[in-house]
């Protein structure tokens, strides 16, 4: 193999690749990525057999070829790359020869013959999704996911799949986080009215997701487009590709959980409520991190409070727009902050119906004052 391609190319694939690589695997190829020449181009390859991603570049290619190396060093060795338009790639013995301006290495690598074939798609892409309202989508609901792999479904991000709009949730049994996307005519596949009739509910991998946004980030206006066939899911977005496992189970239906209607409704500054709630959790007894709220909308007062015998007392009164009944509810400080992290307007709603049900955080149309639902944040309430 001997190539030559633009250090920015170069790069890029090499980002997208080195973080997929198997962390503790017993295969050592699995640390690697694959490097071969592919119709007038070069493919990179990384998988750690639950994901799997390749990127094609463009490259001038002299001599036909294929070899692995350590994802980590090459990694390290392209990022530190300051000098230089081109890359020059030639296999030479067992390792991989670089040079680019005044740097050149000679880095050992592995024959590419067990290194596991990435699975193909056989079918069109059902749909096509904006890069960037993706990714927010991704970092609204990801927050939620639970780690605790007892309960696999919960691992994963929930797509419910409809004719006009796709709903990504997200929970961890403590706190959901739901995100609506609208569906233009254009960007669906006349296919996907199909699948959808026979699987309208798909899981994805948290981690699948997490790599997608950060690929996302390095793009301007990339779209994504997303294919599922044989219990996997196919990405792509601007010559990367993407393949994955979907997580097998029923994910629980979470909608009854989500109140229509509130009756209580508070809107507030983010800024203003998020410090007030970061110095109650300060003073919050035990591990549950437990603040309360107090609403009163005749007297329009909204009180933030927490006491604990070892520590003390505190009291925040914030100027808000109260609506609705009085109400009293202890929340988790840390799941509430999370949920307000997510929020992308100046102002937020908080919504509560009584101290048992879900407390909802929304955002606000900064121009009308409404309330949107698109997107919308649940919090279980602490009962004493």
């Amino acid at each position: 193999m001997k190539l030559t391609c633009t250090k920015e190319n170069f790069k890029k694939a090499v980002f997208n690749c080195e973080r997929m690589v198997s962390k503790q695997s017993t295969l050592p190829i699995l640390n690697n990525i694959l490097f071969e020449t592919e119709k007038g181009g070069l493919k990179l390859s990384a998988t750690n057999l639950e994901i799997g991603v390749s990127v094609k570049i463009g490259a001038k290619i002299e001599k036909e070829g294929k070899i692995t190396i350590p994802a980590k060093l090459i990694g390290n060795f392209a990022n530190n790359l300051t000098d230089g338009e081109n890359v020059v790639l030639e296999m030479v013995d067992q390792g991989l020869k670089i040079k680019s301006g005044s740097s050149k290495a000679v880095i050992k690598g592995i024959a590419a013959d067990d290194f596991p074939l990435l699975p193909k798609k056989n079918t069109d892409y059902l749909l096509r999704i904006p890069g960037e309202r993706l990714k927010s989508i991704i970092s609204k609901v990801i927050i939620c996911v639970a780690f605790n792999e007892a309960r696999q479904e919960l691992t994963g991000i929930n797509l419910i799949l409809g004719e006009k709009s796709i709903f990504f949730a997200a929970t961890d049994s403590f706190r959901l986080a739901e995100d609506k996307l609208e569906l233009n005519i254009d960007d669906v596949n006349k296919d996907y009215y199909d699948f959808i009739r026979k699987k309208a509910s798909v899981i994805i991998p948290a981690n699948t997701f997490l790599e997608l946004a950060r690929i996302i980030s390095g793009e301007e206006n990339g779209e994504v487009r997303l294919a599922i066939e044989n219990e996997q899911i196919f990405i792509e977005v601007d010559g990367t590709n993407i393949v994955s496992r979907l997580i097998n189970g029923k994910y629980p239906e979470y909608k009854h959980i989500m109140p229509a209607e509130f009756k209580t409704r508070i809107v507030v500054d983010k800024n203003q409520i998020q410090g007030a709630v970061k110095m109650a959790s300060m003073f919050s007894a035990g591990k549950t991190n437990e603040v309360v709220f107090k609403a009163d909308a005749d007297a329009k007062k909204f009180t933030i409070e927490a006491k604990s015998a070892e520590v003390g007392e505190n009291s925040s009164e914030l100027a808000v727009d109260i609506t609705g009944e009085p109400q009293r509810v202890v929340v988790n400080s840390k799941y509430f902050l999370d949920g307000l992290s997510t929020i992308s307007t100046q102002k937020t709603a908080i919504l509560i119906n009584s101290e048992a049900t879900p407390v909802a955080i929304r955002e606000i149309n900064e121009k009308t004052g409404e309330v949107l639902k698109d997107y919308t944040y649940i919090v279980m309430p602490i009962k004493n």
